[in-house]
């Protein structure tokens, strides 16, 4: 029987850790067995019990402290994330062998981890050799989606993440429960971005970036890459629309009755990345 996880990225402050606790919390509530690893030796504090958590194997605090290294934060972080690479035996001790499982993997906030570095892209090669079929969830926060350009920069991290694990992929937009109504209107368009209207709101930008920003939203509209789901922690309704998008991604239970997902506000059914082992009736790449 397959084993299940979620890679939940995003930058620093786009809520990961809030989003592990609410889903574990969530699970509990409809009796499902959750489990959630941190995979920051940065982290300081998070409401969730975790099952495995890599600060103790390594931490920044330790690796900063070492004057024969001589890391900030950032330097330290990855350090600490090459060492754990170094050292995935760790991971698959604390892991154990029990089929069936599903686990949240917390990891750090580093950009350059999901876009450049090797690191996650090896983690994600472990997880598949140990029998883990695996969804990577990317988190932004909605208060940065304030406008198109600031958009423009959260997809282009979100798709540069995808490209580089090569795994289905879910966006979603984080911390809908701290912005008024107003805002959530506002913020609507760009849970599923009309490409022509976000060239027509960045026309006030300089004209230089005018053809730039048409060929993102031309790739947006040639390819459907770029989508997200929208989660309010307060709503149990998007949480369970969330993971049940999350859940089909990963063909998770796939031999029991099949679940449909939850229309959005156009009648359209959300779409779902592929992955080479993964076989889905879907073409788009993302949501």
């Amino acid at each position: 029987m397959p084993r299940y996880a979620q890679i939940i990225m995003g930058p620093a402050g786009s809520g990961k850790s809030t989003y592990c606790d609410t889903i574990l919390k969530h699970c509990e509530n409809i009796q499902r067995a959750v489990h959630i690893v941190n995979l920051d030796p940065a982290a300081e504090y998070f409401a969730y019990k975790p099952l495995a958590d890599i600060r103790d194997l390594i931490e920044v605090d330790d690796v900063m402290q070492d004057d024969s290294l001589k890391f900030g934060p950032n330097g330290g972080l990855v350090f600490c994330m090459e060492y754990f690479a170094q050292n995935f035996d760790w991971l698959h001790e604390q892991l154990g062998e029990m089929d069936g499982d599903y686990i949240l993997f917390d990891c750090p906030g580093q950009i350059e981890l999901y876009s450049h570095l090797p690191v996650m892209r090896q983690l994600v090669d472990a997880l598949q050799s140990w029998d883990f079929r695996i969804c990577g969830v990317f988190l932004i926060d909605s208060q940065f989606l304030v406008d198109t350009p600031k958009f423009f920069s959260g997809m282009m991290s979100a798709l540069s993440a995808m490209v580089n694990l090569e795994i289905p992929h879910v966006n979603v937009m984080s911390k809908m429960d701290l912005l008024d109504s107003q805002a959530k209107k506002n913020i609507e368009k760009f849970l599923d971005p009309d490409p022509s209207l976000l060239v027509t709101d960045a026309e006030h930008l300089a004209p230089q970036f005018q053809k730039l920003n048409e060929a993102i939203a031309s790739l947006i509209e040639d390819y459907s890459l770029v989508r997200f789901l929208p989660l309010d922690k307060g709503d149990e309704e998007t949480i369970g629309d969330l993971l049940l998008s999350i859940d089909i991604a990963l063909q998770h239970d796939e031999d029991q009755e099949v679940k449909i997902p939850k229309e959005d506000g156009d009648g359209d059914m959300p779409d779902f990345g592929d992955g080479d082992e993964h076989e889905h009736d879907h073409d788009d790449c993302c949501d």
